[in-house]
């Protein structure tokens, strides 16, 4: 499993863990672009990106989306760990 792929893991453990709602939706080049994973949480919608510990960089797009969720009043966060998420649940 790459790296990232680990942080995607214990991020999905985290979020099962307190029962929330997520999704990770399959990018096949059709409308939007989105990140790794949505999820919902006390009534917040939660975009994630998963980005290995060291060295991951965002892409214009997934900056992008984050921003938008944000600016529709929506959580965004850039995870290099479960941690990262924690911080920012209601």
């Amino acid at each position: 499993m790459t790296p990232e792929g680990e942080v995607k893991q214990e991020v999905l453990r985290g979020l099962a863990g307190i029962g929330a709602y997520y999704f990770m939706p399959v990018q096949t080049g059709f409308g939007k672009r989105t990140v790794d994973i949505l999820a919902c949480y006390k009534g917040r919608f939660i975009a994630i990106e998963c980005k290995r510990a060291e060295g991951g960089v965002l892409t214009k797009i997934q900056r992008d989306v984050l921003r938008t969720v944000e600016a529709c009043g929506g959580i965004g966060i850039v995870a290099r760990c479960w941690g990262d998420v924690m911080e920012w649940l209601p």
